[in-house]
């Protein structure tokens, strides 16, 4: 089992969207038994997949281990595809783990849950403490989705130093360019500055997902926003066999 993060300490880059076609791509192109776990309170991830909040505000409580993960998570429509919903509890995820002071608690759960998945892909929170401290410990890779501007470029050096400081070792970032109008010259220009990195389009398509609630690949498999988040995971598994040769 590995765990991929889609994190970014700014909102607004399209994490939620990268995090739900990767995780479709994950069970559908790879044919791996995938879980996509929404960290992030605001639910996005269940709500892309149409699943509601629990009104019980339960998913904290995974954390301090008073509820079995197996009493949240649920199928989506998309075969081999589960979802672990996030709901209002997460929002005092950081307190919690700081009063638990166990500093590996995300990686020992997604441990615990190797049996039954080949891949479980997190949507992470745009934050930076003790939450996203736990996430950089759980990932076998880290995918920072950014915009062609400053802020965003200002945003993976944080990432970055962060790592840097924190962690003797960690799992290998790679930056995605989100939402990218080839019109525009800045995106152009961003694009041509850094050509390895991954680019996913801006496409109404990409928008339509909120409204059918379902990911690219159950509507619109051919278009090229949807081929380009396959050529993305593609490159993430690739990086992850290396990781396995290692």
């Amino acid at each position: 089992m590995r765990t991929i993060a889609v994190y970014s300490v700014k909102g607004g880059v399209g994490k939620t969207s990268i995090a739900a076609n990767l995780a479709w791509c994950s069970a559908q192109q790879s044919r791996r038994r995938t879980l996509l776990w929404d960290l992030d309170p605001q639910g996005g991830a269940g709500f892309l997949f149409g699943v509601d909040p629990d009104a019980r505000a339960r998913a904290g409580k995974l954390f301090d281990k008073s509820i079995d993960p197996a009493s949240l998570i649920c199928a989506t429509t998309t075969e081999q595809l589960d979802l672990l919903p996030a709901d209002r509890s997460l929002r005092s995820l950081d307190g919690l783990l700081a009063s638990l002071g166990k500093r590996k608690r995300l990686a020992r759960l997604t441990e615990a849950l190797s049996p039954h998945y080949d891949r479980i892909i997190l949507d992470c929170p745009p934050v930076l403490n003790e939450i996203s401290q736990q996430i950089f410990r759980a990932a076998d890779v880290i995918i920072v989705p950014l915009s062609p501007s400053p802020l965003a470029r200002r945003a993976l050096e944080v990432i970055r130093d962060e790592l840097a400081q924190e962690l003797k070792t960690h799992a290998p970032i790679l930056p995605v360019f989100s939402m990218i109008d080839r019109r525009r010259s800045l995106h152009r220009d961003a694009c041509a500055a850094e050509p390895e990195w991954p680019v996913i389009p801006m496409a109404s398509t990409v928008e339509q997902m909120a409204a059918r609630r379902a990911p690219l690949g159950a509507f619109d498999r051919t278009s090229p926003a949807a081929q380009a988040f396959t050529a993305l995971w593609t490159g993430i598994e690739r990086k992850l066999a290396a990781q396995d040769k290692t």
